[in-house]
């Protein structure tokens, strides 16, 4: 009788903790689900390229950075290293790529990471005017617009901008021969897709952290003018390797900094 009262006790005793397990378990899921995930989206603007350097609209169209290009970029890196990051994202243009890459290769934890690269985070195609001097592009809008080229670079917006060159450029080419104008609702549609589709990514495989992304100066203004009602490009336009930042929490996104050029000076000191 002692030796089964004895193995009653144990197995009520086993029991006894296994339940207490299950429930620090289910307290500690319990609180995870509670705890809200929030990401940390640093978008940056490529480095100056070649084009940029020669006024020539630059697109889908694409250019290396130039020497002080690297050097700008290198020194955002400088200033970035003690971010975390868990992923890297850039578009698929070799200028966002390379950008990119000496960000990563700044960074502490850099190396550990693989640059995914998405086609939807690409600047505006320009369609017939890539490669033209940027000049020429900003007149043709503003006579469109029936303003004068002072008024136009005040007051644009990228939706004006892409609807402009969108219509400039129908009918300017051969069907076929070049990829037409993106009007705006085409390129805020694709932006904001793939950050969407990106925030899907890291909160199923990763969680709350800090993401890298590499993309361009009309595209990161027109995705945070499609994401924000109050956003206006700052005066002269995004600069180079300057940076964004976007909070996402709670299915919702917030606006941080914008074109913040406080790592680049960071990293220059």
């Amino acid at each position: 009788m002692k030796k089964i009262a004895k193995a009653i006790g144990i197995l009520g005793l086993s029991l006894l903790f296994a339940g207490c397990g299950n429930n620090a378990a289910k307290t500690e899921t319990k609180e995870k689900a509670e705890t809200p995930e929030e990401l940390t989206i640093y978008v940056v603007r490529h480095g100056k390229t070649m084009l940029n350097t020669t006024d020539r609209v630059q697109g889908w169209s694409d250019a290396v950075l130039t020497p002080a290009g690297e050097e700008v970029v290198t020194a955002a890196g400088i200033g970035l290293k003690d971010v975390d990051f868990q992923s890297a994202y850039s578009s698929d243009s070799g200028r966002a790529m390379q950008t990119a890459k000496l960000i990563l290769a700044e960074n502490k934890t850099g190396s550990e990471l693989n640059l995914n690269t998405d086609e939807r985070f690409r600047e505006f195609n320009f369609g017939t005017y890539e490669g033209d001097l940027n000049h020429t592009m900003w007149q043709d809008i503003a006579d469109d617009q029936g303003v004068t080229l002072e008024e136009f670079m005040k007051n644009m917006t990228p939706e004006s901008f892409a609807n402009s060159v969108a219509k400039l450029d129908e009918g300017r080419d051969e069907e076929g021969v070049n990829w037409p104008a993106e009007d705006y609702k085409t390129i805020s549609s694709r932006l904001k897709e793939g950050l969407d589709a990106l925030v899907e990514a890291e909160m199923k495989n990763e969680g709350s952290g800090n993401v890298l992304v590499v993309s361009h100066g009309l595209s990161i203004s027109a995705l945070l003018d499609t994401l924000f009602d109050d956003f206006k490009i700052p005066e002269g336009g995004l600069k180079n390797a300057s940076v964004c930042t976007i909070q996402y929490k709670d299915g919702e996104y917030t606006l941080d900094k914008v074109n913040d050029l406080s790592y680049v000076e960071a990293g220059q000191k």
